[in-house]
């Protein structure tokens, strides 16, 4: 089946590539991450140390060679709140509420390391296809609507002149990077609009926003740093801190982790490659426990960024490692060159990768998918947008299980026949589980059953506590008509099962003399599990 995100080629990439896209990226991330500050209400410098140190240790050590990580919108608007409660927890204008920021970003790498040695990666296999449709499509919408506040100034759209200066600068770089690659594949488009724009508005000199005038209008004063610093969180470690930033520190741990996990399962399908779901959580906590001793603001994947390197032709880890050495690299020692960059150039590629983002194949699947599906993609396209993107994806997650459940409970069905010996037969198919469990005790007949009643599961499998306690009480009504149920062909595990669950209610399997089910050949059927 073709992919519904395909617009990628595959490639093995190259040194060449790595390198390109890398800086390509580097030049994305100064704004982003800046923008990210400020929305998390703290400097700049913090937002670019943090995706600094996100994307060097992920490049390193995580499980997804290519995908790129650093400051994110999603992060930064819980810490909002955590650094507006840790300020009023300290005294007055202490301002201690970016303490309490990097000591639970510590908190938050270790619960996400957890997670990695925990081996709970895995689990984002479980999310449905029409999850991660409403995902992309959600995510698209989300960073194309965070780009508009770039054509605004003081909370108000620019004037009419800016404003097309601004839309013609947008429109020439979307152009340079469509038709680029119609000419070379050699040279990244993204990385030579930003170069061509840039060019273009200093030599020409055009009057429109850059990113020094963007930092200046969002309260910063530049990008221009040193290294980041060792240091310690200067708070009191005690049960009225932990249970201060405990809560924060799952929550920033479970949107970082399923923002993560869900980037590097859509970057695995464009790529047509695997990724290590388990070692992206170590390096993701990695990441952030490194953040909260040198003062950066933490984050995670980050989908359009990894877009971007994927598609300039970053495969390696050297692509996400050349990224963060460069951010490193503008923050030292070429601030001032960066910082002439004008936002337009940046928002044009923004604007390619949402068109690149987005499912555009959700609207040719509208009626040839069930309504179920359709029903998941535009929920979790919707709360991704009002709300978060975890809460979109559990949200998704929980109604795909809903749905899957209520599917299967109408499933259960019977064959019934009865023998020349007058001993009634019931062939069951189908799984047996809560949700099947009222239509499974309507197939029986108990009143009118001959005395001598076969139930045979060999198309049937007990699945849980609750299909045990209906066999459970299936067998006492026939007890109590006086009459005997023998049950047949239960799976190994189902044996297993049963028998466990005999301290917890009485599990009447009645001794089959031609199966398994035998007390006798009970060690035999554990051994086959």
């Amino acid at each position: 089946m073709k992919s519904a995100f395909r617009f990628i080629t595959p490639s093995n990439g190259s040194i060449k590539d790595d390198m390109l896209s890398g800086l390509t990226v580097a030049l994305a991330l100064v704004p982003e991450a800046v923008a990210f500050a400020f929305v998390a209400g703290v400097s700049p410098i913090i937002g670019l140390y943090g995706a600094f140190m996100m994307g060097l240790v992920t490049a390193i050590f995580g499980g997804r060679p290519g995908m790129i990580s650093g400051a994110t919108g999603a992060l930064a608007v819980v810490m909002v709140h955590l650094i507006r409660e840790g300020n009023a927890m300290g005294p007055d204008g202490a301002m201690m509420g970016l303490q309490f920021l990097f000591a639970t970003l510590i908190l938050t790498g270790i619960f996400q390391a957890f997670a990695g040695i925990m081996k709970m990666g895995k689990f984002v296999r479980m999310i449905p296809h029409s999850v991660m449709m409403g995902f992309v499509n959600g995510l698209a919408i989300v960073i194309f609507t965070s780009q508009l506040g770039m054509f605004q100034t003081g909370g108000e759209w620019l004037e009419t002149g800016a404003m097309l200066t601004m839309l013609g600068l947008v429109a020439l770089t979307m152009g340079i990077m469509f038709l680029l690659p119609k000419i070379t594949k050699k040279i990244p488009d993204a990385l030579a609009a930003i170069i061509v724009v840039s060019l273009l508005v200093i030599f020409g000199d055009i009057d429109t926003q850059t990113v020094k005038s963007f930092i200046v209008a969002g309260g910063g004063e530049g990008i221009k740093a040193g290294l980041p610093t060792f240091n310690i969180p200067m708070i009191a470690l005690n049960l009225e801190t932990l249970s201060f930033i405990t809560p924060y520190a799952l929550i920033l741990a479970a949107i970082g982790l399923i923002e993560s996990l869900m980037t590097l399962n859509l970057i695995d399908e464009l790529t047509e490659t695997h990724g290590n779901g388990n070692q992206e959580c170590i390096a993701q906590g990695g990441a952030n426990i490194l953040n909260g001793f040198f003062g950066g603001m933490g984050g995670c994947a980050m989908i359009g960024q990894s877009i971007i390197n994927i598609k300039s032709g970053g495969r390696g880890r050297l692509s996400g490692i050349t990224a963060a050495l460069a951010l490193l690299a503008f923050i030292l020692f070429a601030s001032t060159y960066i910082e002439m960059i004008p936002i337009a150039a940046l928002v044009g590629v923004m604007f390619m990768v949402v068109i690149g983002t987005f499912a555009w194949s959700t609207f040719k699947i509208m009626n040839k998918v069930p309504l179920s599906d359709i029903f998941v993609i535009i929920l979790v396209t919707a709360l991704t947008v009002i709300f978060d993107l975890a809460f979109a994806v559990i949200s998704g997650v929980i109604v795909s299980a809903l749905v899957f459940a209520w599917e299967n409970s109408l499933m259960i069905r019977a064959r019934k026949h009865t023998d020349k010996h007058g001993i009634k037969h019931y062939e069951m198919f189908g799984p047996l589980f809560f949700g099947s469990i009222e239509l499974f005790n309507s197939k029986f007949d108990v009143k009118n059953d001959p005395k001598e009643v076969i139930v045979d599961f060999a198309e049937s499998r007990v699945v849980d506590q609750s299909a045990i306690e209906a066999l459970n009480k299936l067998a006492e009504r026939y007890q109590k008509n006086g009459k005997t149920i023998h049950l047949r062909h239960l799976s190994a595990d189902c044996v297993k099962l049963i028998k466990r669950a005999e301290k917890i209610c009485d599990v009447n399997v009645l001794e089959d003399p031609d199966y398994f089910v035998a007390i006798d050949d009970y060690n035999k059927a554990l051994e086959r599990v």
